[in-house]
């Protein structure tokens, strides 16, 4: 069970907010908050955002699904310290549009630190561990080419904030998920097509 503990939604939540207490924050800002920590809570944060309001904003999809593929990519390689080209840690959102997007996520936050727990761990190590998040990296490849639908990423961007939050707290269950949401979007792709 999570609280507000560093392996909590809501610890994530309270480090962006307070990096957007000025009138625009930067990627770089929002890491200087956590320090260097594992790649896992910034992979998270970035697929949250595009399940808050905020993915209505056109090109954070696009943005968005570059910093996944880059974080994810890094894990695994198993590189310990996150890295991030300057023209991305520079790019600015206004304060405000983040701040919005993070209490429309507040209540979310809480009902999945409080239903978390070590269930299901094999499938948050080894080689499970692996597969997910080279999934992570694939998914978000095809995101910019749904930019001119609204929200449509925000669908991929929860499916990987369920692996990232599985991953982050050794919860298998929500990696699991996350793999049944892949498999439910995947038969309802083939039934419209076919």
């Amino acid at each position: 069970m999570q609280d507000t503990d560093e392996r909590s939604l809501t610890h994530l939540l309270d480090g962006v907010e307070h990096a957007a207490r000025h009138d625009t924050v930067t990627i770089d800002d929002v890491l200087n908050e956590f320090g260097e920590r594992s790649l896992l809570p910034f992979i998270l944060l970035a697929a949250l955002l595009l399940v808050s309001p905020l993915s209505g904003v056109f090109g954070v999809s696009s943005f968005m699904a570059l910093v996944i593929i880059l974080l994810s990519a890094q894990a695994v390689y198993g590189r310990k310290r996150l890295w991030l080209p300057q023209f991305l840690l520079r790019r600015e959102v206004k304060s405000s549009r983040l701040q919005f997007g993070v209490k429309w996520l507040r209540k979310p936050a809480a009902f999945f630190d409080r239903h978390s727990g070590k269930r299901l761990q094999f499938l948050t190590t080894g080689p499970m561990r692996l597969l997910t998040l080279v999934t992570c990296v694939v998914m978000p490849v095809a995101w910019p080419l749904l930019e001119f639908v609204p929200f449509a990423s925000s669908l991929g961007g929860g499916t990987v904030a369920l692996f990232a939050f599985g991953l982050f707290t050794r919860d298998g269950l929500y990696v699991l998920l996350g793999y049944l949401m892949i498999l439910i979007t995947s038969l309802s792709f083939y039934t419209i097509v076919f």
